[in-house]
């Protein structure tokens, strides 16, 4: 068996030495997620600083040596020169070493009136805002890219498909522009969940608040939040939750993916052939050397699906908790970031690989040849006319004894398809307006919140 390595160094463990193994098993793997937190901690600790100095519980000088040398840590996070290591418990462990290093005298009053437990539940936050903003801007790029390929491909009739089985005329515009529309569905709802994300932490302490007049309306003004987390109780109550809230927003991102790429593997199999890949996204087999796989649009599905996964994690380990916080949370940043980055991920290549695909308008014409037209033909018989359930049964019983009706042409078809958002008239004016006011208001709310952490970093916190 390996020995056990010397005890890091903890925060909470001046009288006793803690068994080594212990301590490795209880950091696991948290160090490796805490890496992507190191600067939202130095953030969040300048933003308690402003906290502390607010409620005059630190003193003008001491906020000046604490700010300079918080800032200092920043700049060598963003150096590479400083990370965690072995000798780390977490993040907090790390900076507040490193800032009690440069300033030994004011240092050791930063960590007055909070705990780690609302520490990192601010450093979580600031990073969801980050990313959170990051995606959207990301699934808004999709949005506009399957926009624009429907229009360039509006007129290009291929058949829509009911339990897979052809059912009447679609085509390869309206098939883009419902996923893009699907897509606007996700991200008008960011809103929401923002509003829950964009609440400071900062004075819930443990989870029960702290024994001093903390300015918790101040430390959330610096930071850039629009509130505070109202009752401090709530906060820890909330851990999985809120991550498994911003799951979820993923994962719906991550159905449409997942319908966008799982109709590219097969409309451009040769059974089907109406979508064409580029050859430069298609990979090749070692042994067939015909073969050109769509290997691009099967890892989105797949990295899509795997959303599904790290939502049910974050619900697992959040269940049939009781209140107050608990050590599980620890491993509830493992999912977030992972699928944070798996939906970053996936949704970029699906961004650069929609606009190089092609339609091969000739093989998804003629797959509307015969009865995706029926429809057609009963309400042709009906604008004659005809009460809709007699034409229905005379189209069908026709059909049964191997009769054929007139093919309409393609100006035909579209015409007597003329209701907005439909094949023939896609109407994307009304999609490309939703997609500019979420837009809009993903970039009012990242002016905000950058500018809060610029305010922040240059000595000027809103007061």
């Amino acid at each position: 068996m390996r020995p056990a390595r010397d005890a890091p160094a903890t925060l909470w463990s001046p009288a006793v030495t803690p068994d080594p193994a212990m301590l490795e098993f209880t950091a696991g793997e948290d160090r490796e997620h805490d890496r992507h937190l190191l600067v939202w901690d130095v953030i969040g600790s300048l933003g308690h600083v402003e906290g502390l100095a607010a409620a005059d519980l630190l003193a003008p000088a001491d906020r000046v040596a604490i700010r300079a040398a918080l800032l200092e840590v920043r700049a060598a996070i963003e150096r590479g020169e400083l990370t965690l290591g072995p000798e780390h418990e977490d993040v907090h462990t790390a900076v507040e070493a490193w800032l009690t290093e440069r300033a030994p005298d004011a240092g050791p009053r930063i960590h007055a009136g909070r705990s780690r437990n609302d520490q990192v539940a601010c450093d979580l936050r600031l990073w969801l805002k980050d990313h959170l903003l990051d995606v959207h801007a990301r699934a808004a790029e999709l949005a506009e890219s399957l926009l624009d390929w429907a229009a360039r491909h509006e007129d290009a009739l291929w058949p829509g498909y009911t339990h897979q089985r052809r059912a009447m005329v679609s085509s390869a515009g309206l098939w883009a522009g419902a996923i893009a529309e699907g897509i606007l569905d996700t991200l008008e709802s960011l809103p929401a969940l923002w509003a829950r994300v964009d609440r400071s932490p900062l004075g819930s302490a443990a989870g029960y608040g702290a024994p001093l007049p903390l300015d918790r309306e101040a430390a959330a003004r610096a930071l850039g939040f629009a509130a505070v987390e109202h009752n401090v109780a709530a906060v820890q109550n909330g851990r999985g939750k809120l991550e498994a809230a911003a799951l979820w927003w993923l994962v719906e991102l991550g159905h449409d993916l997942v319908r966008l790429a799982s109709d590219v593997v097969l409309w451009s199999a040769d059974e089907y052939g109406f979508l064409v890949l580029p050859p430069d996204l298609a990979t090749g087999s070692s042994i067939m050397p015909q073969k050109r796989n769509p290997d691009v649009f099967e890892l989105i599905r797949a990295r899509a699906a795997a959303l599904d996964g790290d939502l049910a994690t974050a619900l697992a380990i959040r269940a049939r908790l009781t209140s107050g916080y608990h050590r599980d949370f620890q491993l509830l940043k493992e999912p977030l970031m992972r699928g944070v980055e798996r939906a970053r991920g996936a949704i970029a290549m699906a961004a650069r690989a929609v606009p190089r695909l092609s339609v091969d308008r000739a093989r998804a014409r003629a797959a509307l040849a015969g009865d995706a037209l029926a429809t057609d033909e009963v309400m042709r018989r009906v604008e004659a006319g005809a009460p809709f359930r007699a034409a229905y049964r005379e189209v069908a019983t026709a059909l049964a004894a191997g009769a054929t009706f007139p093919a309409p042409t393609d100006e035909e078809i579209r015409s007597r398809r003329s209701t907005p958002g439909g094949v023939g008239d896609l109407d994307l004016a009304h999609p490309r307006a939703r997609l500019a006011a979420c837009r809009a208001w993903a970039g009012a709310e990242e002016r905000a919140f950058r500018g809060a952490l610029a305010r922040l970093v240059g000595g000027k916190a809103a007061r």
